[in-house]
């Protein structure tokens, strides 16, 4: 078949970008050739990939998706497909991989009615009522049980469209046989030392992933504790502000901010600890990245995939409502304990050997290509 994957931005380091990816890859190696539709291609092109870099442009995001969705269809009618796999919403799509959370809950329970009178709510609202209307056949990717509720409370959507995926970590970030060298060799690069604790942070959009909480929760670990912690950041956002609120509360000299990057599994395994205090996040696959690598978490609870994390018994989940002294106590609780954090990093590896958190993308193609049992 020629199937065709569409989506706005492409970038190695986003988690919807990288469940793209090898979702086409599976289908690909299955004998199907893959066309991609987006606005923007940051980094290699797969080799068989046909990668259409749409040409439209405008003021707002909302006004360019239009135009985009409008440039797709009209060149879908002139070079037609078997499938169309969206991993935005938008109309037209066979397939939607549903990676973002429900739109009209949060406009509705999260914003002021005035909000729903303008553009951008109409725009956003009108993309996903063209996938989850019981009107259109779409079939959905669901990687995340909590949203799907709200998607049938809000379109009342028939269940047999949803497809409910199990989570696709990459084999490679598992703890290899070896990860005792690669932690020594990644501590001395980074020059950590033996008795320094590290806690890493690790994903795109430092505002929802709750970075300010991070480092509000550093800046308030008894001093003896705090001398010896660093956290590590990685991501791909504007780090001006984080940096003057580290400045602000006196730890600046303990956070340092790093680009996105591919040796993620490095830091995972060189780290003691991964924090992760966001405000909303449909999945949190950084969460699992670091259960298969042994690492204990720090997560609350609006996580999507925090449920693995009490499952596994690997690390602390702050429940909601959310309180910054709840998050400053147990991430103190957590690095004043290495017994603890040494039991929970063998229930992680354990869990990671028990359970299937792998095969997102074979379960997806399944789906896409007609072949789901």
């Amino acid at each position: 078949m020629q199937l065709a994957f569409v989506l706005y931005k492409y970038f190695p380091f986003g988690g919807l970008q990288r469940d793209f990816l090898r979702i086409a890859q599976v289908c690909q190696a299955r004998g199907h050739s893959i066309r991609v539709y987006t606005l923007k291609w940051d980094g290699e092109v797969p080799a068989g990939f046909d990668v259409v870099m749409v040409p439209v442009k405008a003021l707002s995001n909302h006004r360019r998706n239009e135009k985009f969705t409008a440039w797709v269809a009209s060149d879908l009618a002139r070079r037609p497909v078997d499938r169309v796999v969206g991993f935005n919403k938008m109309p037209g799509l066979d397939v939607y991989y549903a990676a973002d959370p429900c739109f009209e809950d949060k406009a509705q329970t999260l914003r002021s009615a005035l909000y729903r009178h303008t553009g951008r709510y109409r725009h956003f609202a009108a993309y996903e009522r063209a996938v989850f209307s019981p009107a259109v056949g779409t079939e959905i990717l669901m990687i995340s049980d909590v949203q799907l509720p709200l998607f049938t409370k809000h379109y009342r959507t028939p269940l047999e469209r949803f497809h409910m995926l199990p989570p696709g970590i990459s084999p490679d970030r598992r703890a290899p046989a070896n990860a005792a060298e690669v932690r020594a060799a990644f501590r001395e690069e980074f020059k950590v030392a033996d008795d320094e604790l590290l806690l890493v942070q690790i994903g795109s959009g430092f505002i929802t992933k709750g970075l300010d909480r991070s480092i509000r929760a550093l800046a308030a670990l008894p001093a003896h504790l705090q001398r010896r912690t660093r956290l590590m950041v990685i991501g791909q956002d504007d780090a001006a502000s984080f940096k003057r609120l580290a400045r602000s509360l006196g730890v600046a000299e303990r956070v340092e901010f790093l680009k996105g990057r591919s040796d993620v599994p490095r830091f995972l395994l060189g780290a003691d600890l991964l924090i992760h205090p966001a405000y909303n996040e449909n999945t949190g696959t950084v969460l699992l990245e670091a259960l298969v690598a042994g690492l204990p978490i720090l997560v609350t609870e609006v996580c999507g995939y925090a449920h693995y994390i009490e499952e596994a018994d690997c690390g602390l989940v702050v429940p909601s409502p959310f309180s910054q002294d709840t998050l400053n106590r147990m991430l103190s609780d957590m690095l004043n304990d290495p017994d603890l954090r040494q039991s929970w990093q063998a229930n992680a590896l354990r869990f990671a050997d028990q359970h299937d958190l792998y095969s997102l993308p074979e379960r997806a193609a399944d789906v896409i290509l007609g072949e789901a049992a």
